[in-house]
């Protein structure tokens, strides 16, 4: 009797949340069916992780380091610069893209079956943490070539990549509801993701940015989120301004906030758009 789920008008809040954990198992099936199926039919499997951030590393090389002559941060090479500014971005990025389009991949499970909504676009940021996973045994590589040795600044990497997670999701949350209604988000997301990688200080070093406009840039929650990883990689060479990112992470935890507020409210509905 203990497995029964009831279903009653006014549950209070609590419940949802005891939920989720109820259904954990629904979580990490959802999850692992995304990790099977997303290189199942592609030629070269896994390795699209591995090619799509590395080429975009060597053209922001070229552009930025080359051409346009930026600084690095201290005495960092561009390019390992630059791929330690991808990592968490491309997490980033494709945990949005992907996360935004969950339910309505998941609509005959959703219109049949009760469970937390909010387990589907969860689930799916992991696809994208296996991802980063994937990319980081590149980014090591690269340390070992250019014999640069991580600080102990290394150990604060897992708590940048937990922000990039949660930077992820709470927008997705709030796309995700809005993408259940109005379909047009399908299109918009994508052109926001490319816009948001050229104003991030992925291809640059956010040293670059003028004092003046560090706080208003910052409004940019991934500016605090690259420059912890840079941090935190690069043994301490990246710039991590102590104001910026504690905006970061106070717009992060806003859009975390909005997001899970938005999609509970809407939540209800999702089965009759879908």
């Amino acid at each position: 009797m203990s497995d029964i789920v009831v279903i009653e008008p006014g549950l209070r809040e609590r419940n949802y949340w005891r939920d989720l954990w109820r259904y954990r198992e629904l979580f990490y099936v959802l999850a692992w069916r995304d990790i099977a199926v997303r290189y199942k039919q592609t030629v070269i499997g896994m390795a699209w992780a591995l090619i799509r951030p590395f080429l975009t590393m060597v053209i922001f090389t070229v552009l930025f380091g080359h051409i346009a002559k930026l600084p690095s941060d201290g005495d960092a090479p561009y390019p390992l610069m630059v791929f330690a500014g991808m990592l968490p971005w491309t997490f980033f990025s494709s945990g949005l893209a992907e996360a935004s389009n969950s339910l309505i991949g998941n609509a005959n499970l959703i219109s049949k079956v009760y469970f937390p909504r909010l387990i589907v676009p969860t689930a799916t940021v992991v696809v994208s943490f296996v991802d980063f996973l994937i990319t980081f045994v590149i980014l090591v590589g690269m340390m070992i070539w250019y014999r640069f040795a991580p600080g102990w600044q290394i150990l604060a990497l897992p708590l940048f990549v937990a922000l990039a997670f949660l930077a992820s999701i709470g927008p997705a949350l709030w796309v995700t509801s809005l993408n259940v209604r109005y379909r047009d988000f399908r299109i918009i997301v994508p052109f926001i993701v490319q816009l948001g990688l050229y104003v991030s200080p992925v291809g640059f070093s956010s040293s670059i940015v003028p004092a003046a406009w560090r706080p208003l840039y910052s409004l940019n929650p991934m500016v605090g989120v690259i420059d912890g990883f840079r941090w935190s990689v690069l043994g301490g060479q990246g710039r991590l301004d102590p104001q910026s990112f504690v905006i970061s992470i106070a717009v992060v935890a806003f859009f975390l906030w909005f997001g899970i507020r938005r999609f509970r409210k809407t939540e209800k509905g999702f089965a009759d758009l879908l």
